[in-house]
């Protein structure tokens, strides 16, 4: 996870070296050259202190997703970053630029909070409870209300994340996820 969250900040350090030029590469709405930002919205933000406030969330989220093993984390951080991605895409606002690691945050917390209860797994629950108390006020940004603020990101990286919680119980108990 040290690798992939000072990835974000050497693709910031590029971001500004070129002027913010690559930051116009996020998901733009129901644009098919904005399709592309799917893939590279995550990796961008605005500003140092946008990527500074994602920097911890992002760290310790995904060190937790990552616990299960590599192979587990990779398959529910392309779930989240694909589906919460297209979702974005799909219903986003017209004439808006999204970028930001928060769709990968939103949905590793989701993740990591019905996990447990699709798993039926004690300590799942018992984590979930503990990352609930501890960072739970941030679901609030799923809602409207801060200007230029991807509450769509956000949502949708959560509802992800859910998806991605249940496929993971479901090839768990060696059920072919749906």
């Amino acid at each position: 996870m040290a690798v992939f969250t000072a990835m974000l900040w050497v693709v910031e350090a590029f971001d500004v070296a070129s002027g913010e030029q690559l930051e116009r590469n996020g998901i733009l709405p129901r644009m098919l050259d904005g399709l592309s930002g799917v893939v590279w919205a995550p990796l961008l933000h605005d500003d140092w202190a946008h990527l500074a406030a994602n920097t911890l969330p992002f760290f310790v989220l995904g060190f937790l997703a990552l616990a299960n093993g590599l192979r587990q984390f990779v398959v529910v951080t392309a779930t989240i970053w694909v589906l919460g991605g297209l979702a974005v895409w799909l219903v986003g606002p017209s004439g808006t630029n999204h970028i930001g690691a928060s769709g990968l945050i939103f949905g590793w917390l989701a993740f990591l909070l019905v996990r447990g209860f699709y798993a039926r797994s004690a300590a799942q629950i018992t984590l979930a409870v503990m990352l609930f108390l501890f960072w739970g006020g941030m679901l609030w940004g799923v809602l409207p209300g801060q200007p230029g603020v991807s509450w769509q990101g956000h949502l949708f990286g959560a509802l992800a994340g859910v998806v991605a919680a249940r496929m993971v119980a479901r090839a768990d108990r060696g059920a072919v996820p749906a």
